[in-house]
């Protein structure tokens, strides 16, 4: 009978391991750990995302009950004081630097042209309790972190994640995201800083976003529209020349308001730097939002990162890095794999079989029954 690793094994080996060894040797340096490696630690928060952990302690059981297929692994099971040390005293930049060249391959495994691309931008708000409150507290009764991520729905994976503080507005994380010029980006009201929008119109990307309702439109042109559709209107005009009242709008330049009627019955005001496309192109592009919005919930659903295993803020930065690193493996896993084709099906069935020794490629199907060993009673057989 041939040898499988166990599954857990076989995601493993789709991380850049160098590249954690570098990361190590930059951030930590003469301080990395010896008896405790970051290596362990990493792979220690990658069970517990993979496996659902809710705890600390289910984490360390789980792993020492497995203690024999970490073997070839070259980690052993830690204690659960010295993962919670590790999580609140070592560097998060070191698995944030892993996270960024993982995102980088994967990116470029997943797209294979970059011609045309849309990417949307979106955070997420990640609540945490009280105990977190000297450092997260964001009102009276709150305390929590953001989430902010470009996407890239065409290769279904994000192309470059931060971590801020809940009171952190998203333009102010967004202003310090890199531009890809040429491209489309497509985002909400969040977003909503004209000085930041000639930015990206300067460097030739296409911007697709919603207005205020109080923001007025200059209109120099009205459009033609398709009969019995969903755009009420087409328009190129001009924003106004002041962003505030004593600021000059750095947005000069001609947009598009397209007005669209959506399913609920709500009027949206769309607008672009696109003055050639068809409205329908624009008001499809805006839908395609939703996507950000899919990635989030599969993220907090299936990864579980609503509960979180430290209450340091460096506990909590590595925890939401490994996660995302987790969503990577998974998603260069399954396309590793032809067998599973439905992502969430895969991820289920990894989570089941995490520990247990067979291919990837073999998930779906059920293992063979061991035959009973010599004098065992077979309780089963009537």
């Amino acid at each position: 009978m041939p040898h499988h690793n166990s599954v857990f094994h076989a995601v493993l080996k789709l991380l850049p391991w160098q590249v954690l060894d570098e990361a190590v040797e930059r951030h930590a340096g003469a301080e990395r750990a010896r008896s405790f490696s970051y290596k362990n630690q990493l792979v220690a928060m990658l069970y517990a995302q993979l496996s659902r952990s809710q705890s600390l302690r289910h984490v360390v059981a789980g792993l020492q009950s497995h203690a024999n297929r970490l073997y070839h692994l070259g980690i052993e099971p830690a204690r659960r004081s010295t993962l919670a040390d590790a999580n609140r005293d070592r560097p998060a930049a070191v698995f944030a630097e892993l996270l960024a060249m993982m995102i980088e391959r994967t990116h470029r495994g997943l797209r294979q042209t970059m011609q045309g691309v849309t990417y949307v931008i979106d955070s997420t708000g990640l609540r945490l309790n009280q105990l977190s409150a000297d450092w997260a507290q964001f009102s009276a009764k709150a305390c929590g972190m953001k989430l902010h991520v470009i996407y890239d729905p065409g290769a279904g994976c994000p192309i470059y994640a931060a971590i801020t503080a809940a009171r952190t507005n998203d333009i102010t994380a967004a202003q310090a995201m890199p531009i890809q010029p040429g491209a489309t980006y497509v985002f909400d009201l969040g977003y909503y800083d004209y000085a930041w929008w000639a930015e990206l119109h300067a460097a030739g990307c296409r911007i697709v976003t919603r207005l205020k309702s109080n923001t007025p439109l200059t209109v120099t042109e009205t459009r033609p529209l398709e009969r019995c559709g969903p755009i009420l209107s087409d328009h190129v005009g001009r924003l106004p020349q002041r962003q505030a009242r004593n600021r000059k709008n750095p947005m000069s330049e001609p947009v598009r308001e397209i007005q669209v009627r959506i399913q609920t019955g709500k009027v949206l005001r769309i607008v672009t730097n696109d003055l050639n496309a068809p409205a329908q192109e624009i008001a499809d592009l805006y839908k395609r939002r939703w996507a950000i919005e899919l990635f989030f919930r599969w993220v907090k659903q299936t990864l579980k990162i609503t509960r979180f295993l430290g209450t340091s803020e460096n506990a909590v930065r590595i925890q939401v890095t490994v996660a995302l690193i987790a969503f990577l493996l998974l998603r260069l896993a399954h396309k590793a794999q032809a067998a599973v084709s439905s992502p969430l099906e895969f991820v289920r069935l990894v989570a089941a079989n995490l520990m247990h020794l067979r291919p990837l490629q073999h998930l779906h199907t059920p293992q063979p029954r061991p035959k009973d060993a010599p004098g065992q009673l077979n309780f089963l057989t009537p």
